[in-house]
């Protein structure tokens, strides 16, 4: 899979180094919206959800991981205008790898293992190569409502 070097406006943003940002950034990526906006945006969230028995509270950070499972998060990203499609059912193992050949064309933000990152028109937009070659599973993807493309 091509590989298009993309940050989604984190160094323009004046945020330095490394982090575990990578929803913010497949988010700016896929919205074109700015990175400070869409960070404070996770981090008000993140830092503001309801703990449970399996979780504690967050830091007002987007830095290390959003639970992406968390309703505010789902009713984000369909107010952004986006339609989750899984991809990967349990006890059907994988059926959709991180290639051009076997995702959709189109903007989508896609779910692989512990990562997130932006797919346009087959090319990975990441600060990385998160591919595996080829070989890393597709859990679901979110893209823009059909009402919404152009």
């Amino acid at each position: 899979m091509e590989l298009h070097h993309n940050d989604g406006g984190r160094q323009a943003a004046g945020y330095k180094g490394q982090t575990g940002d990578c929803v913010c950034r497949a988010i700016c990526i896929a919205t074109g919206k700015p990175y400070k906006e869409v960070y404070d945006f996770l981090a008000v969230n993140n830092a503001t959800q309801r703990s449970t028995k399996g979780s504690k509270r967050r830091p007002r950070s987007a830095a290390q991981g959003i639970n992406v499972t968390r309703k505010w998060f789902k009713d984000y990203m369909q107010a952004l205008g986006f339609e989750w499609t899984p991809t990967m059912f349990i006890g059907q193992g994988c059926k959709v790898h991180l290639r051009a050949d076997e995702l959709p064309r189109g903007v989508l933000i896609v779910s692989v293992s512990k990562h997130w990152t932006t797919v346009i028109d087959g090319v990975l937009n990441d600060i990385y190569d998160c591919s595996r070659d080829g070989t890393r599973c597709v859990y679901g993807y979110w893209r823009p409502k059909p009402e919404q493309v152009n």
